[in-house]
């Protein structure tokens, strides 16, 4: 009985997860929206109604409706073209070639959007009926009646959030890049190895598979939180987020520029009689560097991941302070550069450009850096929004002033 049970507390511990939620509410949106097509379709078997609720049903409310429109505008335009094509010619091998590009074309016209196959699909699937008049209208009906399923499914029952796995996808990714900034500081000292450093190089490199994987998780918890009326401060949220993301996209690409650097240094160091990539005083104040500065990745991430959760407040201390520290370490690393430069002058913009490098890492971190960027971010998004919705105030303004007792609408005595 034990391991028979297993399974089921795995599917309850696992309910959050996008795919467990979105098997249970597509399934059920199919079973309601059949009931409802046996009842409402002359069809016996309404299949069209499940098919189109499993298809419009999706985790988000907010991809819902976009998804549901576009589903039944492809849907009735597919229905269309058959009903036109059915009038003149039968089902033929040429007649099928006709429907199909014609519905091609149409779903380009009625911007169904990555529906436009599901145009042809209803189309065929229509045509290829015998009484295609009065099928036709049923799978029309039976396509509004799962759309409608669907809609009110995330409608009545409002989805979850996906900021937390969001979140989560940020923190992974300061982790790797903290990992590859506490290797970096451990391969400094010792023999300068070509090998170890073509595979810190290679890690960095990756970090952009990492990227565009926080992306993808940040671009569906944007979406929950769009129409969502259990969220009040959906905007504010996905700019603190997405503003947080660009910035460790930013270092990340620094990073990658680094372990170019540190690259050419081993492979000029290996090729000299030193052996060592620096000077053991250089290479300690370097490690220490990039450890202060793994650890502010660190900071950041929580300090962004914390502002829709809590404790936003010390973890801005916590980035302050690691980022003054990085900074004070920057400074006794420059100074001992300077000396070492004017020995060696043929290495100066390999030293130099690790310095430019840290910099903007820790530029990118700093506080202020982020507040500026999320207030553009907020101004942006409210001049879009004036722009979109300006005619429509000027309008409803008129209309006010029109009223009768309006101040506006009123002559001064």
């Amino acid at each position: 009985m034990p391991l028979a049970i297993a399974p089921v507390r795995h599917f309850i511990v696992r309910h959050r997860e996008p795919v467990v939620v979105q098997a249970v509410r597509s399934t059920g949106a199919a079973v309601v929206s059949y009931v409802v097509a046996l009842r409402l379709s002359s069809e016996p078997a309404p299949l069209t109604a499940p098919l189109t609720a499993l298809l419009v049903v999706q985790v988000t409310l907010y991809s819902t409706l976009t998804t549901g429109i576009r589903r039944v505008n492809s849907v009735v335009a597919g229905v269309l073209v058959a009903i036109g094509f059915s009038v003149v010619v039968g089902l033929t091998w040429w007649s099928l070639g006709l429907v199909i590009l014609a519905s091609l074309v149409v779903g380009r016209i009625v911007k169904a959007g990555e529906f436009v196959p599901e145009v042809a699909i209803s189309a065929m699937l229509v045509l290829g009926v015998t009484q295609v008049t009065d099928t036709a209208w049923d799978r029309v009906l039976e396509t509004l009646i799962g759309a409608a399923v669907g809609l009110l499914c995330n409608v009545l029952f409002a989805p979850p959030v996906w900021v937390e796995p969001a979140s989560q996808a940020i923190t992974g990714l300061a982790g790797r890049m903290h990992g590859l900034l506490t290797h970096l500081g451990g391969e400094l000292t010792g023999q300068a190895r070509v090998t170890e450093a073509t595979a810190r190089l290679h890690e960095a490199r990756r970090l952009d598979n990492d990227v565009a994987e926080v992306d993808a998780a940040l671009r569906q918890a944007e979406d929950s939180l769009r129409l969502n009326p259990r969220v009040r401060e959906g905007l504010l949220f996905r700019l603190v987020l997405r503003t947080g993301l660009d910035t460790l996209e930013i270092c990340a690409v620094v990073l990658r520029v680094t372990c170019r650097t540190l690259a050419d240094l081993a492979d000029l160091a290996s090729t000299g009689t030193r052996g060592t990539l620096l000077p053991p005083p250089i290479t300690e104040a370097l490690r220490e560097l990039y450890a202060h500065t793994a650890v502010a990745v660190v900071s950041f991430a929580r300090l962004i991941t914390a502002q829709v959760s809590a404790n936003a407040e010390e973890a801005e201390r916590v980035l302050t302070e690691e980022l003054a520290t990085a900074r004070l370490s920057r400074d006794r690393l420059a100074a001992l550069l300077v000396e070492y430069v004017r020995e060696h002058p043929e290495q100066w913009h390999l030293l130099g450009a690790l310095l430019a490098e840290v910099d903007r890492v820790l530029d990118e971190l700093g506080v202020d850096k982020r507040s500026q960027r999320l207030m553009e971010e907020l101004d942006r998004h409210g001049r879009t929004r004036r722009e979109r919705y300006g005619p429509l105030r000027r309008l409803s303004g008129r209309v006010r002033a029109l009223r009768p007792g309006s101040g506006s609408g009123q002559e001064e005595r």
